[in-house]
């Protein structure tokens, strides 16, 4: 045994084990080693033995149980391994980093130290995104190799999960810069980063967002609105995380407008993003007193990706397409409260022509601003998403949406149709909806197959019923109940009547 003064570990059947001070040796033999490598021309040729030296160190640190010594041998191995110069070095590095953490009964925090020191020389500050040619020291492929290492390193090591995500990141990152989004996506939906404890919430709203967007790009909508479901809508409202809640509603809508077209979860998207700019959501916006200065106070949020106007514009529009609910019209009369609607008039003459029980005519007055808008004919919604090939206006997306409002103009209007009208000739009804008697007999079959109107068509006589045929039974409950009421009201007249007289004669 050494001299070097030793000290209890941890234990071991109920012995402690031995802990040596190997301090004063291991800085010697770094300085060997380096002394070594400096004096040897060229200097890759005596690395093989200065790593030699210090392996045997490194051994002798480890089963002596010296973890501070043990730290700077790893390191000092690394170090030298990378200064060295010429391209094959660079492989001595790598194989150095798998040797030494593979090493039996290798401590913990040996191989968190080595993944530390090697990580600054493979990527950004950020962590995860892969230093360009040029700012790394290494060639493309020995970056790239470094990266898988620590990768494979760190996968299935919870205390170094958190490197294993960011390197699965930097390895998509490095697929999708060669094209291969199908790679990216695969390498990325392999990491549950939602059970990683050591990463913060917004590092993992960030991971999940990437797993969206590759997801989006090669079109698997299926595992998309899976991972978007894995962000709690909570979380986005938790404070610094507005940035991301733009970014995830954008995905979101991307995600509804290329594959369900759902226009309500559409105009529910960019009413998120809306709310976010605004800096409360429209909800609770019913105070007159805030509609002073909005204009000024949002001014530079209209330059951001999607300004508030905008996320307003296409709020309504959507809000417009969407098949009616009652959601739908309670949505409609909130946004009508919106002091910030005044300031864009096609969308408040809009909001107000579908909320009224009258008849509208198409097209709308404003209707050709409000297909103008990006969003109407764009099925990628996430500027995070735009490519060269996908960056041309959808004419096949404009030209359903263009159907969609004619139809839901025509469904406004037989609704109030049948507001007013019991019975009503088909070929009137063709008329009031300026459609052909065809047209009209198939929107009201739509309709009522829907569940949202009640309607019965009488060919023969071209008569349309939108109420229904009442049985005795009902009209007489109903005649009883407004005698019932009737009676009522008689009664309590006369009482007041005498109460009067009473109080007259006094």
């Amino acid at each position: 045994m050494s001299s070097a003064a030793a000290s209890s570990g941890k234990a071991t059947d109920g012995q402690l084990e031995e802990r040596l001070d190997l301090t004063r040796e291991t800085t010697e033999k770094i300085a060997q080693a380096t002394a070594l490598l400096r004096e040897s021309s060229p200097a890759a040729a005596a690395l093989p033995s200065a790593l030699s030296l210090l392996s045997a160190q490194e051994k002798k640190c480890r089963t002596g149980n010296d973890t501070p010594s043990l730290l700077l041998v790893c390191r000092a191995m690394l170090s030298l391994a990378r200064d060295a110069d010429g391209t094959p070095a660079k492989e001595v590095l790598r194989e150095t980093l798998h040797r030494l953490s593979t090493r039996r009964s290798q401590k913990s925090k040996a191989i968190s130290c080595m993944v530390e020191t090697v990580l600054p020389w493979i990527v950004e500050k950020d962590g995860f995104t892969p230093l360009r040619e040029g700012e790394c020291s290494f060639s493309v492929e020995a970056r790239d190799a470094l990266i898988e290492s620590v990768r494979t390193i760190a996968e299935g090591k919870m205390y170094l999960e958190a490197e294993f995500a960011r390197m699965s990141r930097s390895r998509a990152i490095l697929y999708e810069r060669e094209g291969n989004v199908g790679e990216a996506a695969s390498v990325l939906g392999e990491v549950h980063v939602e059970t990683y404890g050591s990463l913060s919430k917004r590092e993992k709203v960030e991971f999940v967002l990437e797993q969206m967007r590759l997801n989006l790009m090669r079109k698997d909508y299926v595992r998309a609105h899976i991972v978007s479901n894995k962000i709690k809508k909570s979380t986005l409202e938790e404070e610094g995380m507005s940035e991301l809640k733009v970014k995830y509603y954008l995905l979101l809508a991307s995600y509804y407008q290329q594959h369900d077209r759902d226009a309500l979860e559409l105009a529910k998207c960019f009413h998120a993003i809306y709310g976010t700019f605004v800096g409360a959501a429209v909800d609770s916006v019913n105070d007159q007193s805030i509609a002073s200065g909005v204009g000024d106070a949002m001014s530079d949020e209209a330059t951001a990706v999607l300004g508030w106007k905008e996320a307003l514009t296409n709020t309504v529009v959507f809000l417009c397409l969407s098949e009616y609910s009652n959601e739908v019209k309670d949505m409609m009369e909130r946004i009508r409260l919106d002091p910030r609607l005044e300031k864009i008039v096609e969308c408040r003459d809009t909001i107000k022509a579908f909320l009224k029980n009258e008849i509208m005519h198409y097209p709308l007055p404003h209707q050709t601003a409000l297909e103008s808008i990006p969003a109407f004919s764009t099925g990628t919604l996430s500027p995070d998403l735009v490519t060269s090939d996908n960056n041309q206006p959808d004419k096949t997306l404009r030209s359903h949406w263009h159907t969609i409002f004619h139809t839901r103009i025509i469904q406004h209007n037989l609704r109030v149709l049948s507001m007013y009208y019991r019975r009503i000739h088909l070929s009137r009804l063709s008329q009031l909806l300026s459609l052909s008697s065809a047209d009209a007999e198939s929107h009201i079959s739509q309709m009522v197959s829907s569940g949202s109107l009640y309607a019965k068509i009488d060919r023969p006589k071209d008569i349309v019923r939108f109420s229904k045929k009442r049985s005795e039974e009902e009209v007489l409950s109903d005649w009883a109940a407004d005698i019932k009421q009737l009676l009522g009201l008689v009664e309590e007249t006369s009482y007041l009547i005498q109460k009067e007289n009473m109080v007259q004669s006094h």
